[in-house]
């Protein structure tokens, strides 16, 4: 095999490879010698049939696997030889012309990783922002939890506000009862609204034992076109009347939630509470170290890498537009700021390989047990009968691979460097916290060249080049080459976080509303 170097030019490089014709019919002669024994003809005995047949019935299959086979044999000797750190798969192409027999000619392109010199991580100073979590807010929440407990208990006389009225009803359009428009002993709450405008409304004064029947018309964007805009009628028969009654928050309602006592209610609260703000904590001080690592060093950067964590952003953008008011003038917008999109791009990318080169001067590293348990929880994406094929897709693929394991490499690099930094403590209210993410947001817009005027939310989420999200496969020294096969997306939440009616009930539940556009994930911890 022989190897050209045709070109080197900073981070980039070409090759051109030329694998004799003799190495590729070598082993495809050996590859028919091997599944000959195992070929069934028609007239002949197993393990009998001659290789010529073989060939001919077999030969351009097996010509393309020894050809594929040999190419990626000869890409590894080409990085190994080279002492090469592809910062992408490399691009290969086989020459025009090429046919069996003939010397196969490739042409290899791809850029190298940067080398690096290892950053200092002597004088890191950082600032760690900490929310004690106040008994009110405690109380508030434990308040919270109650309100939503809401018990009733049957009343005598008339159905008021807030009430629950537990009735029959039947739906009538035109005279004539429509489907999904009935149900027995349904509890329907005064005031609540959740029905259909008017429904609700006109159960005020009924008494368990009567009868009514209530005109409504359903709104003019209901889900259900043949009932949208139209005058319906509903024959409701009334069974009880509830009254709200207020929850004592005690020992009793902590038990009812499957607790011991209203401590240990309390308890559980204030974890949360504690474990909220320490996430926004360590994301400060995840974003002041990731900007003292960016001040300090400018190197270049793989554009293939960049261009591929830039189509990541841009991506994410896009789709954030069409969910906007207005998508066009939504996605105007970020086609006017695609420039410093591209830049935030490159500090991912740069802010990765640092982390990289920190990590591996230091001795920090995944271990297999971990990286078992992530390839577990991903492959629960899936399901049950393909998690044993993504499984095995992880481990016969190390870009995949890298690619999983990189958000977990870069935490406990960050983690690493936490750890090693001059840490100097500050009390601050949840408020104040928020407050100095935000600020440092606005730093890292400055830092990268970003418009003075306040980004939309819709754009947060391009912003967390300070997560250093920017090197998800950075961090590990390998980026995608592809994504994952037929990957499910997550499951949708059901609206207000509330299960979904049951199906006899949607004719008189209210449509629903249009869910809201993507959160701003840069307040989110990695």
């Amino acid at each position: 095999m022989q190897i050209v170097e045709t070109t080197n030019e900073g981070l980039k490089r070409a090759y051109t490879v030329t694998i004799p014709a003799t190495t590729i019919t070598d082993r495809i002669e050996g590859e028919i010698k091997k599944i000959a024994p195992q070929v069934r003809m028609p007239g002949f005995r197993p393990g009998k049939v001659p290789a010529n047949l073989v060939r001919k019935m077999h030969g351009d299959a097996i010509h393309q696997d020894m050809l594929n086979n040999v190419i990626r044999e000869a890409m590894d000797k080409l990085v190994a030889d080279n002492a090469l750190r592809p910062a992408m798969n490399p691009d290969v192409s086989l020459g025009e012309g090429y046919e069996q027999g003939k010397d196969a000619e490739l042409s290899v392109a791809l850029e190298i990783l940067p080398v690096i010199d290892t950053p200092s991580i002597e004088g890191l100073k950082l600032e760690k922002l900490t929310v004690p979590v106040a008994e009110d807010a405690v109380t508030e929440q434990v308040e919270k939890i109650a309100s939503q407990q809401q018990r009733f208990e049957t009343k005598d006389g008339e159905a008021e506000d807030g009430d629950q009225v537990i009735c029959d009803f039947t739906g009538k359009l035109d005279g004539e009862p429509f489907e999904g428009g009935a149900a027995e002993k349904q509890p329907i709450t005064i005031g609540s609204g959740m029905l259909i405008p008017g429904f609700e409304e006109q159960l005020k004064g009924i008494k368990a034992g009567d009868e009514r029947v209530i005109t409504v018309t359903f709104p003019e964007d209901y889900q259900a076109a043949h009932l949208a805009g139209k005058e319906t009628t509903f024959d409701i028969v009334a069974h009880e009347i509830k009254a709200p009654v207020e929850s004592t928050v005690d020992d009793e309602f902590a038990k009812q939630l499957g607790l011991e006592s209203l401590e240990q209610l309390q308890g559980l609260i204030k974890g949360q509470l504690e474990q909220e703000t320490a996430g926004l904590t360590r994301t400060a001080m995840k974003r002041q170290l990731l900007d003292q690592l960016a001040a300090g060093h400018d190197f270049d950067v793989p554009p293939s890498m960049v261009e591929a964590e830039f189509n990541q952003i841009w991506q994410q953008l896009v789709q954030e537009a069409s969910n906007e008011e207005d998508p066009e003038a939504a996605l105007k917008e970020i086609e006017d700021e695609k420039d410093d999109y591209r830049k935030i791009a490159e500090r991912r990318v740069r802010l990765g390989l640092l982390l990289s080169e920190i990590g591996q001067a230091n001795g920090v590293e995944v271990t297999s047990q971990e990286m078992s348990m992530l390839v577990s929880q991903a492959a629960q994406q899936y399901r049950p009968e393909d998690r044993q094929r993504f499984m095995e897709y992880i481990q016969q693929d190390p870009m995949m691979a890298a690619q999983l394991r990189a958000p977990l490499y870069e935490d406990k690099v960050v983690d690493f460097l936490i750890e090693k930094s001059e840490v100097t403590e500050r009390e601050v209210t949840r408020e104040e916290l928020q407050a100095a993410i935000e600020a440092e947001e606005g730093e890292v817009e400055k830092a990268d060249a970003k418009p003075a005027k306040k980004a939309p939310a819709k754009k947060a989420a391009a912003k967390k080049a300070d997560d250093a999200e920017a090197g998800d496969d950075a961090a590990e020294k390998k980026a995608p080459a592809k994504k994952a096969p037929a990957k499910k997306a997550a499951a949708k939440k059901t609206e207000d976080g509330e299960a979904k009616p049951a199906a006899k009930k949607a004719p008189v539940k209210k449509a629903p509303a249009k869910k809201a556009a993507a959160k701003d994930e840069a307040a989110k911890e990695d």
